[in-house]
């Protein structure tokens, strides 16, 4: 296995553990990127040589409980890259064999940047992603559109990418674009049924399911579609399970960095403009700048805001599960 390949099964696992994961940066002899859960950042570097193969350096993760959990999904990345391996066979033919064997769930499209190319064969599509999940103040929000073949070569022209590389300025102006061009849908779990949602499902992956779920459904009220396409968050059967009578009817693909896609880069801008949007009217309500992300700094502007309106109103804001909310409150009685 090369860097790249473990990265990206790593990518897939941490995801289905809740953590928010960075894209990489090339290094001497490997890569690095950020990983986040649940307020706790951490750095993770893959090295690769000929001597020692590839191997996952874990020192600068301070977290234990963070630790091993990126341990476990090290281990089942390894794991599903050797069992790909075995059932492929061994290729002749400088490894495209192996890329043209696997399935649309599958393939990565392995250019990292390459993003807005279009819709990558379809004839039309639904594309779903979401934002907020890795943020401890604002909401959760999902948003999906759909396209064909020339509505996507409006959008390209418009200048539409994987919102991850664009302002926010820029987001709620391709927002307005896509809204005005576009058949779209917006669902957005603010954070008091968030965290309701939580307490009782206990785990974040299934609320993005549902989430994605009702995105594909609403659309197909509206649009005749075959196919749909997100992120690769957590094992397919996750959405499938939560979908209706019409969703169940659509071929659902994940595939690691959607975003090339068209399709979910446009909704990735839509979910990106709305979190700002209500972030922006949280920070107005509550008259304290509430920032995005879950980094050292918002710890004090969450003691700030529990000085200013008491803990309970934390609840309207935050997402309480973040160990974020720990700190916040224990920093407090000292």
């Amino acid at each position: 296995m090369n860097k790249f390949e473990l990265y990206e099964e790593m990518r897939f696992h941490l995801l289905g553990q809740g953590f928010d994961v960075e894209n990489y940066k090339e290094i001497n002899y490997g890569l690095q990127f950020m990983v986040n859960f649940q307020g706790e950042s951490e750095l993770i570097r893959i090295f690769e040589s000929k001597k020692k193969g590839t191997r996952v350096d874990l020192s600068q993760v301070k977290d234990d409980e963070v630790l091993e959990l990126i341990s476990k999904a090290e281990s089942a990345a390894r794991k599903t890259i050797r069992k790909n391996e075995t059932s492929s066979g061994d290729s002749t033919d400088g490894g495209t064999g192996d890329q043209a064997d696997l399935g649309p769930e599958d393939r990565t499209g392995v250019e990292p940047g390459n993003t807005g190319a279009g819709l990558d064969g379809y004839d039309q599509l639904i594309g779903v992603d979401e934002s907020g999940k890795g943020d401890y103040f604002g909401p959760l929000v999902i948003a999906g559109v759909y396209l064909d073949k020339k509505m996507a070569e409006k959008l390209a022209g418009y200048g539409v990418s994987d919102s991850k590389n664009l302002t926010d300025k820029r987001i709620k102006k391709l927002a307005a674009r896509i809204k005005k061009s576009c058949i779209y849908s917006v669902v957005t779990i603010k954070n008091p049924r968030y965290n309701q949602l939580h307490k009782k499902i206990g785990n974040l992956n299934k609320i993005l399911a549902w989430g994605h779920a009702r995105i594909i459904e609403n659309l197909l009220d509206e649009v005749d579609c075959d196919k749909a396409l997100s992120d690769k968050f957590a094992k397919k059967y996750l959405i499938e399970n939560a979908l209706m009578e019409k969703g169940k009817e659509i071929e659902l693909e994940q595939r690691v960095r959607a975003e090339s896609n068209l399709a979910v880069a446009a909704a990735s801008i839509l979910a990106r403009a709305e979190f700002v949007s209500m972030l922006q009217q949280l920070s107005d309500k509550y008259e304290i700048e509430l920032p995005k992300g879950a980094a050292n700094h918002i710890i004090d502007v969450g003691q700030e805001f529990v000085k200013k309106h008491g803990q309970e109103e934390l609840n309207q804001v935050a997402k309480l599960h973040f160990k974020t909310t720990d700190k916040i409150l224990n920093l407090r009685l000292f």
